[in-house]
């Protein structure tokens, strides 16, 4: 009965991705008729539930819709869908305007009852596998020593650092778990690869836009940071990265390579490979962020800059904070050369991880319920991002731009000039709608007019309506500039 279950699975998934992909690359175009339920099971030799399913996925991307006594009909249009915003160009120079109050507003105004939670790249508690985490908890305090409530190892915990080290395997990295260890969550692990690397006054090459996580981190550590030119799609201009290596102004690099945030580009295999080259011609490290990589749209995981790296410069950090449990505050990274440095930096300060945690995490790696959950994330997510982008172009005003990302939590929406998007998020906020600023992403006087939205939410009638009046308001503060 299994067997015969996985294989209806993948077919009506075979079909469903053959019609999406001729639907993306334009062979099907908005308002073309798609063969009939009976079509389908005669072409692929499915059954009607298998010819439904396929058709019913694709409605949930709002790739297609049903017409009653018609039939199926292609929705998608590439005409609805915004431009991309052009590459960044930030200052060749270290900046240091402050936007700490604006954040600590952001982060206050999190829980409070009716807001809609646009600010954050995290998902819906509805998208997460609480039930099963929850079992997997008490499961935990069954079986570890002492019910988890004695220090662990400075690295972590074993179970969990063979299984991060097995799941490197899809990015094609072979890691060791010795190699690895545990942090509590990925900004946690970038915290400590940035202390084993720098001193004050240090210089930190990111991308921008660039988290602002990561900004206040390296603010609070007293670097300086300067931030390259980046492309919507491919992320760091690996030209301006080698200028600035050329001119010895790099001590450390800090990239997201999969899926940035907030701009949700992703950078080939090809850029990968030459960054860490770059990177090893000059002796410079390069601590990379790859919280988001488990979250793709496309046939495969992305590789990793560690991927590449040969001479241990690649420190590589991940987490379950977005994809999984963000309470957890699980997280790991593999710090090549640098481990004893890091695992020092992670005695200081933490002494060990949570023993608790780090056990149910190792359980929904080991069994397989982590990939299911992420099948399950990446599909709602996917179709989330499209409907986003039909909402953005639907309801914003004219002339927005917004970027495609091919994975991840998080959508980088450009809006027109005359659009001050602080004075904006305090008129949404009003409404109970919190979305992030463009100017939090960077220590520059730049991205007024942007925005970053989280669509890892639950899609229903209410997020459309807030996207809505999002949209009527940023409309009128263009209107209003232009007279």
């Amino acid at each position: 009965m299994k067997k015969t279950q996985n294989k209806s699975e993948f077919a009506y998934m075979r079909i469903a991705k053959i019609i999406e992909q001729q639907i993306l690359n334009g062979t099907l175009r908005t308002g073309d008729k798609l063969p009939s339920l009976r079509t389908i099971c005669r072409e692929y030799g499915v059954s009607q539930n298998t010819a439904l399913s396929a058709y019913y996925y694709l409605e949930c991307k709002m790739l297609i819709e049903t017409r009653p006594q018609s039939g199926y009909y292609v929705r998608y249009s590439k005409t609805k869908i915004p431009a991309l915003p052009q590459l960044t160009t930030p200052e060749a120079e270290a900046n240091y305007a402050d936007s700490e109050l604006l954040v600590r507003k952001i982060y206050d105004s999190l829980g409070e009852d009716g807001h809609l939670p646009l600010a954050l790249g995290t998902p819906a508690n509805e998208l997460l596998p609480i039930a099963k985490l929850n079992k997997g908890l008490m499961m935990a305090t069954r079986e570890l020593k002492g019910s988890g409530v004695m220090y662990d190892k400075t690295e972590g915990n074993e179970r969990l650092r063979r299984q991060i080290a097995r799941w490197s395997f899809a990015m094609e990295c072979n890691l060791k778990h010795d190699e690895i260890i545990t942090t509590s969550g990925c900004l946690n692990a970038l915290s400590y690869c940035l202390m084993a690397l720098t001193k004050k006054g240090d210089t930190v090459a990111m991308e921008s836009p660039v988290s602002f996580g990561m900004l206040q981190l390296a603010q609070v550590l007293g670097v300086k940071v300067l931030e390259l030119p980046s492309d919507p799609q491919h992320g760091v201009d690996l030209n301006a990265l080698e200028d600035a290596l050329r001119e010895n102004k790099i001590n450390v690099c800090l990239f997201i390579s999969n899926f940035s945030n907030p701009l949700g580009s992703c950078m080939p295999d090809e850029n990968k490979k030459q960054t860490v080259r770059l990177l090893e011609k000059y002796h410079v490290p390069l601590i990379e962020n790859d919280l988001n990589g488990d979250v793709y749209f496309g046939q495969q995981r992305p590789k990793s800059c560690k991927t590449y790296d040969e001479s241990g410069l690649v420190l590589w950090c991940g987490s379950v904070s977005k994809t999984l449990a963000p309470g957890y505050r699980v997280g790991w990274v593999a710090p090549g050369k640098f481990k004893d440095e890091v695992r020092r930096m992670k005695r200081y300060h933490n002494i060990s991880s949570t023993s608790i945690t780090q056990e149910v995490i190792a359980g929904f790696l080991e069994t397989g319920r982590y990939e299911n959950h992420l099948r399950k994330l990446r599909h709602t997510l996917h179709g989330n991002l499209l409907k986003f982008s039909r909402a953005i172009s639907d309801y914003f005003p004219d002339g927005t731009m917004a970027s495609r990302p091919q994975g991840g939590f998080v959508i980088w929406v450009e809006l027109p000039k005359a659009v001050d998007t602080i004075a904006l998020y305090e008129q949404c906020l009003r409404h109970k709608i919190s979305f992030a600023p463009g100017r939090i992403f960077t220590l520059q006087n730049q991205y007024e007019n942007c925005l970053r939205l989280n669509y890892g939410l639950l899609w229903n009638e209410r997020l459309e309506r807030d996207l809505e009046m999002l949209g009527s308001f940023a409309k009128r503060w263009n209107l209003f500039d232009s007279y």
